[in-house]
Formats: C-alpha cells, structure tokens, sequence
C-alpha cells in the first residue's frame, strides 16, 4: 500500500475544524485512505468544503496533499503535526529545517484576507 504525507482537516458538520498533518495509506485506486485504525472513503466529489467519510461513523473530512507554503487550510487555524512525520514534513515538504522542532503552526488558510496576494 502506498503512503503519503497529507493535510486531514475533521469537519464534523462545520466548515473549519482541527487539522493536522500525517501519514496516510492510500487503496490501490486512491478512494480509500488509512488513516490512524480509520477506513476513509472519498465523497466523489458529493461532499461541500469534504472528500472523505470515515466508514464506521459518518465523519467527514478534507484530506489533499501537503502545501509547501503551509497554507493547508480553507481559513485560518492551527495545524498539528503527528509526531512520526514532523522531521520529514519540515525537511521535505516545507524544507525549513530550522523548524524541525515544531510541531504544530498556523496557516493563514486559502481565502484569509490577510494572507498576501
């Protein structure tokens, strides 16, 4: 199964929620991820603001690939690093090593009217 750094934003019925940075594994077609013991199946395209469901209990999330700028999510907030990636989230996906301590930070998210055009 392949694996891959990505962006999994919990929804839970609202437009923001808590986001965090981890490894997930994806499913020979990519519709399913794996991600911490949960089977998360894509929306097709059906869901507004999510593209993924967890199987067992409904919840909904966006899960897309790492941004390089940091500016993973929709609006601002406070993205979590899982611990077992964070040196190679800094070294290879942001490649800021002076961060690698870090771990967490916060994006100004896609439509922030502060973030610079």
């Amino acid at each position: 199964m392949q694996e891959q750094l990505m962006y999994i934003e919990y929804k839970g019925g609202n437009l923001a929620g808590n986001g965090r940075i981890g490894r997930v594994k994806l499913s020979k077609t990519g519709k399913t991820l794996y991600y911490k013991g949960a089977e998360l199946q894509s929306l097709k395209g059906d869901g507004y603001k999510e593209n993924y469901k967890d199987i067992k209990t409904g919840i909904t999330f966006w899960i897309s690939g790492c941004k390089k700028g940091g500016n993973d999510t929709l609006y601002p907030g406070i993205i979590e690093i899982d611990e077992d990636v964070r040196e190679e989230y800094w070294l290879n996906v942001r490649e800021l090593p002076k961060n690698i301590n870090k771990t967490s930070f916060r994006s100004e998210g896609k439509y922030s009217k502060r973030r610079p055009k």
